[in-house]
């Protein structure tokens, strides 16, 4: 479990992120069409996947914006953008913002994929969602970055998952 905060008061998650170096285990999640995406989806494309709670929070949203404003100059990459929400959420709030460079992917249904990376909240007010953080994989699928943010309304640091990639 790692040990993460809410506004200061500690909460834990199901698990710690996968090691750099380690291949990111294949997922199932779905698109805002409601099709489902997994790591073959993306084949031979470097990802920066930005995992947090819900995109109706202000540092959520914050973070789809900042790598959208990003991800139009990235070569190769494909920056996922996962959550709980559900796919209409994300598809809504990115149609609202004009957010057309960065893919929304929903683990609504069954949270496997934070159960199986260790990002599942287990208590606090936010349990059952997925905490706040990044993970880098090269085109092999290898992870070359990760970052669990300490405290979920921080925002990760962007600047050191571009430069894994």
């Amino acid at each position: 479990m790692a040990l993460i905060t809410l506004g200061g008061n500690p909460v834990h998650t199901s698990g710690e992120l996968p090691a750099v170096g380690s291949k990111l285990a294949d997922f199932k999640l779905v698109q805002n069409d409601l099709s489902v995406a997994s790591l073959s989806t993306f084949a031979g494309k470097k990802l920066v996947l930005n995992i947090f709670p819900s995109v109706d929070t202000g540092t959520c949203a914050t973070s789809v914006r900042k790598f959208n404003a990003s991800a139009s100059g990235l070569e190769n990459t494909t920056v996922l953008c996962i959550s709980r929400d559900l796919p209409f959420a994300q598809k809504r709030f990115c149609g609202a913002e004009g957010l057309e460079n960065v893919v929304n992917l929903s683990d609504f249904q069954e949270g496997s994929f934070g159960k199986a990376n260790g990002l599942e909240i287990v208590d606090g007010p936010l349990a059952g969602l997925h905490s706040r953080a990044i993970i880098v994989v090269d085109a092999d699928g290898t992870i070359t970055h990760t970052e669990q943010v300490a405290e979920i309304a921080n925002e990760p640091n962007y600047e050191a998952a571009l430069a894994a990639l």
